[in-house]
């Protein structure tokens, strides 16, 4: 059995949602039993997260710190991506041998740091690769692990860590384990990977450190980080330290367990991974009720079904069913000094098209009025009244029935449907989609910093379309937090985003503005969500809510809600839409007589009625 020494050295490890230049101070282990111990540091990162690595050490530092005040005063030290070993080693060490190593591969340097030993005779024996390329320049075991890592990377044909199958990178880090203590960090410059090995040394600890609480000072026995440069007041890191901080909120890697991480997001975890397969192989196949309709259309390459409330299964076999609701919005208006002339415009009714029917929708509204019911020109349904009698109190109810149908999901393999960022819009089409592609208008440090904030997103999803759209929403979801009354109709997406928080119409707005910036049409919807007695989480379950759609080339508009981290889907009813907003408002209007203090009650009822 492998026994690890009695010291161990600390290694640190930073990637960002952007570029970054952290404040990294090192406190260098003092020994006291034993002097035949060297102390240093190397430092690793990707200057302007060009594909070419820096990577500078001190293999004796003895407590100076000269060099590494010279490297964060240097103004090259901006990257995503920083590795950092504080060495406890063998007398002895050079260069050659003092972490991070780099090599270059694939039109880009890779580093790799290592804490611990492994046994270096089976390792040999594991690196079948002969190589000149491959061959370490040191003597150490963990440039051997390295070169190893890349002579698997270029035997599976891969160029970057997200071309592997994160499968197959955890077997490889696994093989490891089994020769020693293998803590590992490894990295391209764009993904980085973690792996906790089952003999550690010192365990491992992640922590995701987000605004405001990334200008805090993180302080552990070895090393003080902060962020402190003007241009980072907005990034998210992601931290992983052999070192305990003493503040902050931090989860303990698991023996085994293997991370990917990019743009300061994990993007795989083994554990979650095997959670998953398990899952899969206990879950039966569901039961499938009955379809309501008893035909059951074919779609093959002569016979299309144009209407889809007409197909009733996917060509998997799985049943689409609809589904019934009730919603009924009462808006109720409180005034000190009687109205004596208003105006009012009202989108209460719910969206009729082919996914979603109206089966019937009434408005009253207490006092006597002139109306026009007319659709506007975003395809709205609305009534413009005029009352010209005196009220103190206004009562609006709008009571709508409406059917929801299921859709087989959309077919992203298709030639013509583009899946990748940057999306080719003809003349014509963005002109037509133009109200929908502009940005909100901000200052332009502002929409630099938000363009920096989506480009973060396609950079971790690889350019892929969908997968950057369903990102944003999560992160949204999970980095936002809900606070009702913390805004108002002004607050701007960028205020939005350096508070991380809002309600749904801010996190709709937040969306909007991201899609645009990576020219991806967007557009601002409003309606409603049914939540039930069992759905987790009920925000907006008793008022209208809001979300966001975005236009997809050759699949239409899709919905996606960032309150809820989840595309729009049967539990969401469709009411009006438009650029922001105050085109979707449901309810608006202007007192040009009387009226004094006004207090506005607002209520919805939503039932699911099952047949």
């Amino acid at each position: 059995m492998f026994k690890p020494p009695s010291f161990a050295s600390d290694i640190i490890a930073f990637n960002f949602d952007g570029m970054a230049s952290p404040s990294i101070s090192i406190t260098l282990p003092k020994h006291q039993a034993s002097h035949s111990l060297s102390r240093g540091w190397g430092l690793g990162w990707y200057p302007e997260d060009k594909q070419s690595a820096m990577v500078t050490k001190d293999t004796s530092a003895h407590d100076t710190q000269i060099l590494m005040g010279a490297i964060i005063e240097w103004a090259n030290f901006r990257s995503t991506s920083f590795l950092c070993k504080i060495l406890s080693a063998k007398e002895g060490y050079s260069h050659a041998e003092t972490q991070p190593f780099s090599r270059s591969f694939a039109g880009r340097d890779w580093l790799f740091v290592h804490n611990g030993y492994l046994d270096k005779q089976a390792l040999e024996k594991l690196h079948a690769d002969k190589s000149r390329f491959l061959e370490p320049l040191g003597q150490t075991d963990s440039e051997l692990a390295f070169c190893n890592l890349l002579a698997k990377v270029a035997e599976s044909s891969a160029r970057t860590i997200a071309d592997l199958d994160p499968t197959l990178l955890h077997s490889w880090f696994q093989r490891f384990d089994a020769l020693g203590s293998s803590d590992m960090y490894f990295t391209d410059g764009s993904s980085m990977v973690f792996f906790q090995g089952s003999q550690s040394p010192k365990q491992l600890r992640y922590s995701r450190i987000q605004p405001p609480k990334n200008r805090d000072l993180y302080t552990s026995e070895v090393a003080k980080i902060k962020l402190n440069d003007p241009r980072d007041s907005y990034r998210t890191a992601f931290v992983m330290s052999s070192a305990p901080f003493s503040t902050g909120d931090w989860t303990p890697m698991i023996p085994g367990q293997l991370l990917i991480v990019r743009q300061g997001l994990i993007v795989w975890d083994s554990v979650l991974a095997s959670g998953s397969q398990l899952m899969n192989k206990l879950v039966t196949a569901p039961t499938i009720k009955a379809p309501i309709t008893p035909h059951v259309p074919t779609l093959n390459s002569q016979n299309h079904v144009l209407n889809v409330r007409a197909m009733t299964q996917t060509l998997t076999g799985e049943a689409l069913h609809y589904r019934l609701f009730e919603v009924t919005h009462t808006t109720e208006y409180s005034y000190s000094e009687p109205v004596e002339h208003s105006t009012h415009l009202f989108r209460l009714q719910p969206t009729d098209d082919p996914i979603q029917e109206v089966e019937h929708a009434t408005l009253s509204i207490s006092s006597p009025t002139e109306e026009i019911q007319f659709e506007d020109v975003f395809g709205n349904q609305a009534i413009h009244c005029v009352i010209d009698q005196p009220y103190k109190k206004l009562s609006v109810k709008a009571i709508s029935r409406v059917k929801v149908f299921a859709t087989p999901p959309d077919n992203h393999n298709l030639s013509r449907r583009q899946t990748s960022i940057p999306l080719v819009w003809m003349p014509w089409q963005r002109q037509m989609m133009m109200p929908y592609l502009l940005p909100a208008e901000l200052p332009e440090s502002q929409l630099t910093e938000l363009t920096e904030y989506a480009m973060s997103f396609v950079l971790r999803n690889d350019y892929h379309l969908v997968n950057i759209i369903e990102d944003m929403t999560m992160s949204i979801y999970r980095d936002y937090k809900y606070v009702s009354g913390s805004t108002s109709l002004s607050t701007t997406p960028f205020e939005v985003y350096t508070s991380r928080q809002g309600v749904c119409q801010d996190f709709a707005n937040l969306l909007i503005c991201l899609a645009r910036l990576l020219s991806i049409p967007a557009r601002y919807r409003m309606g409603y969500i049914y939540t039930g007695v069992d759905y987790a989480n009920k925000i907006q379950s008793d008022a209208s809510h809001a979300w966001a759609e975005v236009y997809l080339p050759y699949v239409g508009w899709r919905g996606f809600d960032p309150t809820n981290g989840c595309a729009v889907s049967q539990d969401h009813i469709r009411v009006a839409c438009g650029r922001n907003y105050i085109d979707a408002t449901p309810t608006s209007g202007t007192i040009y007589r009387g009226g004094g203090k006004e207090t506005l009650k607002i209520a919805v009822k939503m039932r699911e009625i099952l047949r």
